[in-house]
Order: structure tokens, then C-alpha cells, then sequence
């Protein structure tokens, strides 16, 4: 009896040990795939800040957004796909524009990330500077990460 506890025992803490090893087999591709992600929407990132400090939405809507994009914004008011995200660009695109990378997740073809949207207005408008807490959602299409969505709210995360 007493030995086929031992045995039940021993195939029991092999078993949570081989449980562990996998799973810090997998936490370190996991980090890898999430700081590649990382890496990678940050130059989405840098070309959507760009795009607002020359005035020009086209490398935003061609080049940041997958073409199905949705976008809900703090009023609840939803635009679906480019054509219907060009004119709110065409009116926003004067202010210059921060973002910081709050919370990210990856799997695969697929993540999101929580960010810190800072908007600064054109000095000649008067306005306040302000943030939104944003969600992108984002796919990687052919090696190439895309973002298919974003809601966001006023306010900014504290990163500190």
C-alpha cells in the first residue's frame, strides 16, 4: 500500500513538473512574440505620430488601419472602414499626437494593446491639450500588423 502511494505520488509531482517546464518553455516564446509585437506597433505607432505632425492622414488610413476598420469613439458613435474614417481625419489631422503603449497582449496573428492617446491642438485653436485611454485591436495580415479597430474614452492611464 505504501509503495503505491509513493508511486501515485511520484507520477503526480513528475507530471505538475513537467506541467512547469512547458509552461516556462512557452513564457519565454511568449515574451519573445510579445516584444516583437511590441516592436512592431511601435512603428505603427511612429508612422501614425508622423502622419499628425505633416498634416497628411493618407499614411494613417492606408498604412495603419486594416480597410474593415471600426472605431467607437468616447460619444459611442461608431465608423466603419476607411471611407468613413477620412473625414473625421480630415478634421483632426491639424493636432500633434503622442502614443504610449500602456498594456499589450499577442497570440499569434492577433493582439491588442491599451495606450495613452495624447492630443496636442494646433496653439491657434486656443484648445487644452487632452488624452484618450485607447484600445487597438490589431492582426498580423502577411507579416504585417494592422489595426482592424479602436475604442477609446477621455482620460489617460497611470504608467508610473
Amino acid at each position: 500500500m505504501f509503495l503505491q502511494n509513493l508511486r501515485a505520488r511520484l507520477v503526480a509531482v513528475s507530471a505538475v513538473c513537467g506541467l512547469l517546464v512547458a509552461a516556462c518553455g512557452n513564457a519565454g516564446t511568449t515574451n519573445v512574440e510579445l516584444e516583437e509585437f511590441k516592436r512592431q506597433v511601435r512603428i505603427k505607432y511612429d508612422l501614425k505620430e508622423a502622419a499628425f505632425a505633416a498634416n497628411d492622414p493618407e499614411p494613417i488610413l492606408t498604412q495603419f488601419y486594416h480597410p474593415d476598420v471600426v472605431s467607437i469613439g468616447p460619444d459611442g458613435k461608431t465608423h466603419a472602414g476607411i471611407d468613413e474614417l477620412r473625414p473625421v481625419y480630415a478634421e483632426v489631422i491639424a493636432a500633434d499626437v503622442t502614443i504610449e503603449s500602456y498594456r499589450s497582449f499577442v497570440n499569434g496573428n492577433a493582439g491588442w494593446d491599451w495606450v495613452n492617446f495624447n492630443v496636442t491642438p494646433p496653439v491657434e485653436s486656443g484648445e487644452a491639450g487632452f488624452s484618450f485611454k485607447m484600445l487597438f485591436l490589431w492582426e498580423r495580415i502577411n507579416g504585417e500588423w494592422r489595426s482592424h479597430g479602436e475604442m477609446y474614452v477621455m482620460g489617460k492611464f497611470d504608467t508610473q
